[in-house]
């Protein structure tokens, strides 16, 4: 089984990044990243203001840019198969449907982590670079050298190995891209904007540590995206490419930001404390003494809360802009009790998603 689950990923894996759409989506994001500097320097409270402005721009581009990347690509993959009749030559092997949907979202998860990796080594960058306040501040040439020499090195090999090689382009790209840019943030963290040696973490300690917080964050927006990838294979397994991009964007994404919100204001609007059981929250919401229409209304927000993903979890923008650590408790001890609440709640969500789609694919007719 394990070795069948790896072919299959790793078949998954190759198409997902050869796809153009995988290289555009992360050029536009990587663009968008290189801008946000730009436009953090006009927020109303210039200095410490623009720094978190520019976090906010920067998790939410990388976090947009990855919802995209995970829906398209993950609809792309799984849809090619069903339409090329690719998988009716798997599954007609001694391939069970689970491991076919298991070995599907391992693929396209790691081209969607490969793509968060590389867009965050680029948003980190930008904080190393900072908002330029003023027109007399310095820029911060190793970043802008380094930065730039990755992603033009990557386009150069890629553009050799595609006209010397037949390689194909978009791959080539990602796989020099990973090695080039990965190696320029190295060397932009052993030198400083004075061009003198240091440390590796000075960069992640300064101004408390939100370079350390931001990449923190992070890893925490993955796995929110990781669960936006189950969930657009389990839609792929019924449904149009154009169907399930329609689910994920403009239904799942959407309603994922806002289910705790919602549930959180049907708590404040009839005095539920926060930790109360979902259970004991409807009760409490059928005893109350409101219009039926009212109650409904409050009963859907609480089962929307249950059903859909819960994106806030995965959000720490406004964690990291208020000052708040996401690695030490308030008394400054390191905790990772967070992250790993986070951790457990993501992979169970994907577990259960993962085995609907498993459901939904078992009596699919392939041929």
């Amino acid at each position: 089984m394990f070795l069948q689950i790896s072919s299959i990923t790793r078949v998954t894996f190759v198409e997902a990044v050869r796809q153009p759409i995988f290289v555009v989506l992360l050029l536009i994001g990587t663009l968008l990243m290189v801008l946000n500097p730009s436009m953090s320097a006009y927020s109303m409270e210039p200095g410490a203001g623009d720094n978190r402005m520019l976090v906010d721009l920067g998790l939410g581009t990388v976090f947009l840019v990855g919802v995209f990347l995970a829906a398209f690509t993950a609809t792309g993959v799984v849809n090619q198969e069903m339409e090329s009749k690719t998988a009716l030559t798997v599954v007609s092997k001694p391939v069970p449907r689970p491991v076919f949907i298991v070995g599907k979202f391992i693929g396209v998860g790691a081209a969607i982590s490969i793509a968060a990796y590389l867009l965050m080594l680029v948003f980190l960058l930008t904080l190393r670079h900072r908002v330029l306040q003023n027109a007399s501040d310095d820029i911060d040439w190793p970043v802008i050298l380094f930065g730039v020499g990755a992603v033009l090195l990557a386009l150069a090999i890629a553009g050799a190995g595609n006209y010397l090689y037949g390689k194909v382009f978009t791959s080539t790209f990602i796989y020099a891209l990973l090695i080039t840019l990965t190696l320029g943030f190295g060397l932009v963290t052993l030198i400083n904007k004075d061009w003198a040696f240091q440390s590796p973490a000075t960069d992640f300690a300064a101004d408390d540590g939100r370079m350390a917080q931001v990449a923190v964050g992070g890893v925490l927006m993955l796995q929110g995206l990781l669960i936006l990838t189950a969930v657009a294979v389990a839609f792929s397994t019924r449904f149009s490419q154009v169907v399930t991009l329609i689910i994920c964007i403009g239904v799942v994404m959407p309603v994922g930001m806002m289910s705790g919100a919602l549930s959180q204001l049907v708590n404040n609007a009839l005095g539920i404390a926060a930790d109360t059981r979902i259970d004991t929250a409807i009760q409490a919401i059928i005893a109350a003494d409101l219009p039926l229409a009212r109650k409904a209304a409050y009963i859907v927000a609480k089962l929307v809360y249950i059903v859909a993903p819960n994106f806030q979890y995965h959000w720490p923008a406004d964690a990291i802009g208020q000052g708040n650590s996401l690695t030490h408790d308030a008394e400054g001890k390191l905790s990772l009790g967070y992250i790993g609440l986070v951790f457990a709640y993501s992979w169970a969500y994907i577990a259960a998603v993962l085995g609907l789609a498993v459901v939904l694919f078992q009596k699919r007719e392939v041929s």
